[in-house]
């Protein structure tokens, strides 16, 4: 089967603009773009908590365009300007939206993201069950 995007109504702007697809299905699997915080008008908040929950709401926006629920996911990677200073917050924001069994996850430092302000991005891998 041919891998199919996944492009939740809200997200077909961005994802024209950037030529992405915010998730691909294809071989049972639900892959999603990397997904940073910034609001539906494009604006990054500048509180940690309200960039991690908004990336958590678009990363469920794009499940759900999938058919998925947050219990989907089987891998996770996060991205981090300031790990140390923000880890534990992150941490239970994240716990706010997964459940057990909890995927996989891996959190990586890095110097710098491509929206200016964010201090975080999230890439996930679920399964489709198709």
């Amino acid at each position: 089967m041919k891998p199919q995007a996944v492009i939740p109504p809200e997200f077909e702007q961005a994802a024209d603009a950037l030529a992405l697809s915010p998730g691909v299905l294809s071989s049972g699997h639900l892959f999603l773009s990397g997904t940073t915080g910034s609001l539906p008008d494009g604006t990054m908040p500048k509180d940690p908590e309200a960039q991690m929950r908004s990336a958590w709401d678009k990363i469920g926006t794009v499940l759900q365009a999938g058919g998925l629920g947050f219990d989907a996911i089987v891998e996770m990677t996060s991205y981090h300007i300031g790990l140390q200073a923000h880890f534990d917050l992150f941490n239970r924001v994240r716990l706010d939206y997964l459940v057990a069994p909890y995927p996989a996850w891996t959190a990586v430092e890095v110097a710098g993201l491509r929206r200016e302000g964010a201090i975080v991005e999230i890439r996930v891998i679920a399964q489709s069950g198709s």
